[in-house]
């Protein structure tokens, strides 16, 4: 197969950009390209188009087309191959498939062209690969530069330390008055500042600690050997260090999303005059290879008057659960009405709610083995092979009631074998290199796309890759407890209220 030229084009043929493999005029592919609109036939669902010369192999793009030009003689499946990976690469760096946007990343992607086809042959590489050879992250070169960025602050520090030293002893040196002679001439007096040398010299202690960075200043003692930057263990120990400070786990790295994180993410509602929040946290442990050990789910419901006038109020809910959730009811609300209406109320009628306070009126919880009530299903497959393991995994969505955002699932990773050569991905993924992890990233999963998948290869062994670790996000809560209306005691009139569910996980992991 020779592979002329490939390029994204708009619908009338004008060229966005173009890499041509072969020695071709600018004007050539620029003919070639507005004819190719010409040569489609409407209508019919072919993916190529030929003339007497070149063959057309395209792919639409939304409103553009990326298109293909090889000799008549190729092979039409490899093309069609060929062009695929081209048209997984280009949404890697333009987003929203825009003329613009594709002007603007047009040096990377003639560099990603590059590693797909060279001379006009395809190379054997995926997309993961394409991604590795086009970024050129060097590892060791950020441990060096982490190491050496740690010396270079340790040696101010130092500094410092030395200056606020000889700056102690000089103020000692001017307090005794007899030490330095030819004080009372002046502060710019040669023999003070003489005198005030010395005796700082001869007041170091012979014991000072020897610091890991020799100032340029001095001179290496012995026959011109160099400076010495410190021994490997001290340079290995501040990286950690520095790692530790950024906020790294270097031991093991967990990604599973805090109480704190998960309610960071989501935004704050504006308060009306009435705030009813209701939050859920769950709890999941499931097997490899299926079952479910143990699934606990807390929620509570708080209520928040802001506005005095308010106070005298009624909360009326819609409970839909049919998993038999136990609610159990603050004791100053009325036990018997919520059973029977789901009505949240005072006992006593003619006590306000407090004003400006989170009040629990309601609190849930619930626990079952039961693997058909979790959210969401994790079906981690590694198979071993000659070259290490190839991991196929894949999600599903059980409560189809339920919307989930921010949806992270980690795999761990086996250390020193390098980074995973990922095939097809339903969502985003990331590798991250310190944690040994592979994350795996969807903003959003609900019914319309309640299944996906993501395959990989990478040396090591099945057991490598657990525990599977999930996290998201939701605003709508797993006992399906909605607000319907909150209306005054007196009168039965409606009160303006707002509303959040944060539904999120404390833990939730396949070992």
């Amino acid at each position: 197969m020779v592979l002329l030229a490939a390029a994204v084009c708009n619908k009338s043929g004008k060229a966005i950009i173009s890499r041509q493999f072969v020695e071709m005029t600018r004007s050539r592919i620029e003919g070639l390209l507005a004819a190719f609109p010409k040569l489609m036939n409407t209508g019919k669902q072919h993916t190529f188009v030929e003339t007497e010369s070149v063959r057309y192999v395209y792919q639409p793009l939304e409103k553009l087309y990326v298109v293909l030009i090889t000799t008549k003689a190729s092979n039409i499946l490899e093309d069609l191959e060929t062009l695929r990976l081209f048209a997984r690469v280009i949404p890697e760096y333009c987003r929203n498939m825009e003329e613009v946007d594709i002007v603007d990343q047009a040096f990377p992607l003639i560099f990603a062209f590059d590693e797909v086809v060279a001379l006009g042959y395809r190379e054997n590489v995926n997309l993961a690969q394409i991604r590795t050879f086009t970024e050129m992250d060097s590892h060791e070169e950020a441990v060096a530069k982490s190491v050496r960025e740690t010396q270079e602050r340790e040696a101010k520090d130092l500094m410092k330390k030395r200056a606020k030293e000889l700056n102690a002893q000089r103020r000692e040196a001017q307090k005794s008055g007899g030490r330095s002679g030819g004080f009372g001439s002046g502060f710019g007096n040669s023999s003070y500042s003489s005198s005030s040398s010395q005796s700082s010299v001869m007041d170091t202690p012979t014991d000072t600690p020897k610091p890991s960075y020799t100032a340029p200043a001095s001179r290496p003692s012995g026959g011109g050997k160099a400076l010495r930057l410190g021994s490997k263990k001290k340079d290995v120990d501040t990286f950690v260090g520095q790692l530790e400070s950024e906020g790294e786990k270097v031991s093991k790295a967990t990604t599973s999303l805090s109480s704190t994180v998960a309610k960071a993410s989501t935004p704050a509602v504006d308060q009306d005059g009435v705030h009813v929040a209701i939050e859920e946290k769950i709890s999941v442990s499931a097997g490899r290879d299926g079952g479910l050990q143990n699934m606990e789910i807390h929620g509570m419901c708080k209520v928040k008057v802001n506005d005095s006038e308010y106070g005298r109020i009624k909360v009326n809910m819609v409970n839909n659960d049919k998993r038999g959730i136990q609610m159990q009811t603050h004791p100053n609300i009325d036990k018997k009405l919520f059973n029977s209406t789901s009505t949240v109320v005072l006992k006593n009628q003619d006590k306000p709610f407090p004003i400006g306070q989170d009040v629990g009126v309601l609190k849930w919880r619930f626990q079952t083995q039961d693997e058909a009530l979790m959210p969401l299903s994790i079906n981690c497959w590694p198979n071993e092979t000659p070259d290490g393991c190839e991991v196929n995994i894949e999600y599903g969505l059980e409560q189809q009631s339920l919307e989930l955002q921010d949806v992270l699932i980690t795999i761990p990773l086996p250390s020193g074998v390098g980074g995973p050569v990922v095939g097809d991905c339903d969502g985003e993924y990331n590798y991250e290199s310190r944690k040994n992890q592979l994350q795996w990233s969807l903003p959003v999963i609900d019914k319309s796309n309640k299944n996906g998948s993501l395959e990989f290869s990478i040396a090591g062994h099945p057991d490598d890759f657990f525990p599977v670790e999930v996290s998201f996000v939701s605003k709508i809560s797993y006992c399906d407890l909605q607000i319907s209306e909150v209306v005054m005691l007196d009168g039965e009139q409606p009160v303006k209220f707002s509303s959040e569910t944060l539904f999120y996980v404390d833990k939730y992991e396949f070992v």
